[in-house]
Formats: structure tokens, sequence, C-alpha cells
């Protein structure tokens, strides 16, 4: 067996890929536009694993947006999240949140954080290899919101 991808569902195009493509740094590998079913797939990928994704097609994030405008509950804590290796959970965190996102789980431990997408799916950011020295003002920092 073999991961493939994860799909999550888009209620606004240029937020979600401003949020993984600008905001987080994953990359477009491939897209599809489907006219018979109205919906635009369009494959994403850590730039890491570009190349793994671009030769095996995986693994990949598929943002699935639908033409007509569809009523659906987002980000729901049944659905999970996604999780991300960051080299430096700290600068990853801070380069999110200079960018504008809320980070609703801080890195206290030097290890994992939480964030939101524009349309509410919760993602995960762990550091590779062990903890970080917990660091301010990540230490001290409240949660905000729900992850």
């Amino acid at each position: 067996m073999r991961y493939l991808h994860t799909m999550v569902r888009s209620s606004n195009l240029d937020e979600t890929l401003d949020f993984y493509c600008k905001k987080l740094g994953m990359v477009e590998v491939r897209r599809r536009d489907s006219e018979a079913g109205r919906y635009t797939n369009i494959f994403l990928a850590a730039p890491e694993d570009k190349s793994a994704a671009e030769s095996v097609k995986a693994p990949l994030l598929e943002i699935t947006y639908n033409w007509d405008k569809e009523e659906f509950s987002p980000g729901s804590r049944s659905f999970g999240h996604l999780a991300f290796q960051v080299d430096n959970v700290y600068e990853t965190c801070q380069k999110l949140k200079d960018a504008g996102v809320t980070i609703n789980r801080p890195p206290r431990d030097g290890y994992m954080a939480f964030v939101r997408s524009p349309d509410g799916i919760s993602l995960e950011l762990l550091q590779a290899g062990d903890p970080l020295p917990k660091q301010e003002p990540w230490a001290s920092m409240e949660n905000t919101g729900t992850w």
C-alpha cells in the first residue's frame, strides 16, 4: 500500500492557493479541469516531495474546487488534519504568522504546532528530528481558537 493524496475542498480557490502555495510553500504539480463535472482538481506537493509527486504521483494534496457554489461544512474536527514535517517549527510558524496566519496551537514544546487553512482545515506542523529547545514567544503563547 502507498499513500497517494488527501483531498480537501476549497470554497475560494484564490484564498486556498494563496495559503498552501504562497504562505505554506507548497508547489503545484498538476491541474485538471472537468467541464462535464464542473470542477477543478489541483494537486500540490511539499517542495521536498516534488520529484516523487511528479514521478510516482504521491504524496499529494488534492484541492477540489467546484465551479458551482456548494454548501459544505469546512474544517469539521471529524476530518482530522494534514501533517507536515518542517525543518524548524519556530521559523515556519513565524513565517506563517508574518503572513497573517493565526497560530492556533503554538509550538510551546518545540515540536508541534497547529494552524488552519482559509477553509478551516487543520494542519499539524511537526519538527523534524528531536524537539527544539523551548523558545519565547512560543513557550508562553496561549492557544487561539480550535485546531
